[in-house]
């Protein structure tokens, strides 16, 4: 299996000996040793996944890198954060997915309507299996554990990832910019409840429906 390490903050190097890994296309800056490199159709694997990207615009250009040797990946001078998912299920926006082990399979799956405020559709990209990820935040990304007892509220913008057993909810609220009257109308928000990690960017993305 190949083995990812960061190599610095905004660099991830991945070590393979024969193995493979699924990248954003046009990641790769750099490698060591002998390396394929193959262009794959993102976002989904197999048929269901082709037909759930058309119907819904989540999508994501993505390489496949084989070989020997060493592969450096980055992307805009992003953040870049490491998961280790074993049998879970990561839910991550497609544009903030930066390397997948092979082994894990890519999906999307159904999030109502907190994808419609980002203007990416009602669905999210979902990684499931054993193995590693790599996800890229704007800035230093935080990870914020939900209980049963300590639901949390997200602002759609900052939003990246979420592993666990948690159920979303998108509801109106109050954020910042709105309460020093610098939002042009009712907010939105995401609330999580249940068990699990949401990963959360400290820059907000560019928003359809933040403000609303």
């Amino acid at each position: 299996m190949a083995q990812f390490r960061l190599h610095g903050s905004k660099v991830l190097a991945v070590d393979m000996t024969g193995d493979a890994v699924k990248a954003k296309n046009g990641s790769m800056v750099a490698y060591e040793g002998e390396m394929a490199f193959k262009k794959m159709t993102g976002g989904g694997d197999g048929l269901r996944g082709m037909v759930t990207r058309r119907l819904t615009g989540e999508s994501m250009e993505v390489m496949e890198v084989k070989g020997h040797g060493t592969c450096y990946f980055a992307d805009r001078a992003s953040e870049i954060n490491l998961v280790t998912l074993r049998g879970e299920t990561l839910y991550v926006e497609a544009s903030n997915l930066l390397c997948t082990d092979s082994a894990l399979r890519t999906g999307t799956t159904f999030t109502g309507l907190r994808g419609a405020s980002q203007g990416n559709g009602l669905f999210t990209t979902t990684v499931e299996g054993s193995g590693q990820a790599a996800i890229l935040s704007d800035g230093s990304a935080i990870i914020l554990r939900v209980t049963p007892q300590t639901p949390l509220q997200v602002d759609p913008g900052a939003y990246i990832a979420h592993t666990g057993r948690l159920k979303q909810h998108f509801q109106s609220g109050v954020n910042f910019r709105t309460f020093m009257g610098e939002g042009s109308g009712e907010a939105f928000q995401i609330r999580f409840e249940g068990e699990g990690l949401v990963y959360v960017q400290p820059s907000e993305r560019n928003t359809v429906g933040g403000d609303i």
